[in-house]
């Protein structure tokens, strides 16, 4: 399996360039509340004999770093600017009437505070997706190859998203509907039955190497990050069936690392502009803080039998995560959505009281503190939230004011201590091939609350895009 792994990245390498479809059993759910496509994004058109999207982007980003933590951030501190060039691919290629070959991947070139130039990290690839399809009868699918597969119907946290861990580098935005798309893929075989009123999708992705440490090597250049993505064996089983008008939930079960995760996913339009939707997974698990600690000795980041920094202090058990929310479109073309988000492993309010009492006070080299911000970027990792219940509303418009002007606002708000990550973002399509947007981030809350505790306040970037 690791020949095959090495020969799917040499593929890519050599310079294929994807078309990265939803899971086509997705879209029997009725009513899914649509995840935002940005309308400056020409279609597809044909490129190098397949069909897809190419652009170039450049992207200037300034940060705005806080210097009074009461938990120090262990150096390095987050970058105050960054410059990235970057290509983007996504391309499809025909290979028979019912197979064809995608490709998904962005190279980029990297300036940023501290980096350095000229160096190894000045270029990275992200090989998002390569794959094989094939339809052997109608109906029925069968690919092979690095996929990005993406489940559930919720827009800022997906409990039934089971390989999304570790899948989202170098991201320029935080907009989980963007992250979605962008992130790598994992090494699989999947087979999809798509019927009338019925799907069924069964993928396995072996273990290719072993898991690869939190941190990303920021000279990792063209490292397909297998670690990351396949550093454990794991398999996936949805369908769904009609039972009724307009009732058509997923069911979901998930394996890794001898554990099972079970899901389910649903929608339901309430007349022509609303759509209620849940999603909700469950399993035996650890608290997030024993999970990244555990993950920590796999990895060799700690010794095996060193002690933890940190402890919820609760034993494996059952526990569950949920998003439930609406969407409401209006007849201007404003889509609004608020939903709210449990994550049954994530920190209490007497949880996030002894993590900062554990680290306030202490050096920014203190093993503790390493320790404490080990877990949160594991979290992070993970594209879980890190508290336990929280609330995210969401607002995109398109031709806001002028033809072809998008405006977008989310916000996720820890619900225990009123902390936010907020984020705003304008791109206007000044003609079908070039593109300007600004977008502005941050974090907002006290100095011992959940995002006010985040090293990063504030960013802006500015982009240009040229489209072919």
């Amino acid at each position: 399996m690791k020949g095959w792994g090495l020969a799917l990245a040499t593929l890519a390498f050599a310079g294929m360039a994807l078309a990265a479809d939803e899971d086509k059993d997705l879209d029997l759910i009725p009513g899914q509340p649509s995840r935002p496509e940005k309308s400056d994004a020409p279609k597809s058109g044909s490129l190098f004999g397949g069909e897809g999207r190419l652009f170039v982007e450049n992207a200037l980003t300034s940060t705005a770093v806080r210097n009074d933590l009461l938990v120090p951030f262990p150096p390095p501190l987050p970058p105050r600017w960054e410059e990235r060039f970057f290509g983007d691919a996504r391309i499809e290629w025909p290979l028979a009437s019912n197979a064809h070959v995608a490709y998904s991947g962005r190279l980029s070139f990297v300036a940023q505070e501290g980096l350095g130039f000229p160096n190894r990290g000045n270029v990275t690839n992200d090989l998002r997706e390569v794959y094989a399809s094939i339809e052997p009868q109608p109906r029925n699918y069968f690919d092979a190859g690095r996929i990005n597969v993406k489940s559930g119907v919720a827009l800022g946290f997906n409990p039934t998203d089971f390989f999304k861990t570790r899948a989202v580098v170098d991201p320029l935005t935080t907009d989980p509907s963007v992250l979605r798309e962008d992130r790598l893929g994992t090494l699989m075989i999947r087979g999809q039955h798509v019927g009338e009123a019925s799907s069924l999708t069964v993928a396995y992705a072996p273990r290719v190497t072993n898991p690869s440490p939190v941190a990303v090597d920021p000279y990792r250049g063209f490292n397909p990050l297998w670690g990351r993505t396949n550093g454990t064996e794991r398999w996936l089983v949805k369908a769904s069936a009609q039972l009724g008008e307009g009732v058509n939930p997923e069911l979901l079960a998930y394996w890794e690392s001898g554990k099972w995760q079970l899901g389910a996913n649903i929608a339901e339009s309430v007349g022509q502009s609303t759509v209620v939707y849940l999603e909700w997974s469950g399993g035996r698990q650890l608290g997030i803080a024993e999970q990244a600690l555990a993950f920590a000795r796999t990895t060799g980041t700690i010794p095996s039998d060193a002690p933890s920094v940190f402890m919820q202090g609760n034993n494996e058990r059952f526990r569950s995560q949920v998003a439930v929310g609406a969407s409401y479109t209006t007849e201007s073309k404003i889509t609004f959505n608020l939903e709210y988000h449990y994550n049954g492993a994530g920190f209490s309010r007497s949880d996030w009281d002894r993590w900062f009492a554990a680290g306030e006070g202490r050096p920014d080299s203190s093993p503790i503190v390493r320790g404490l911000w080990y877990i949160r970027d594991y979290a992070a990792g993970q594209q879980e939230p890190m508290q336990r219940n929280s609330v995210f509303v969401r607002a995109d418009w398109v031709d806001a004011f002028v033809p072809k002007l998008e405006l977008t606002a989310f916000a996720l708000v820890d619900a225990g201590d009123g902390s936010t990550r907020w984020q705003v973002e304008a791109d206007y399509a000044k003609t079908d091939l070039w593109s300007f947007g600004v977008l502005a981030a941050g974090t907002t809350g006290g100095r011992h609350s959940n995002y006010g505790s985040l090293p990063s306040e504030a960013s802006v970037l500015l982009k240009v895009t040229r489209y072919f």
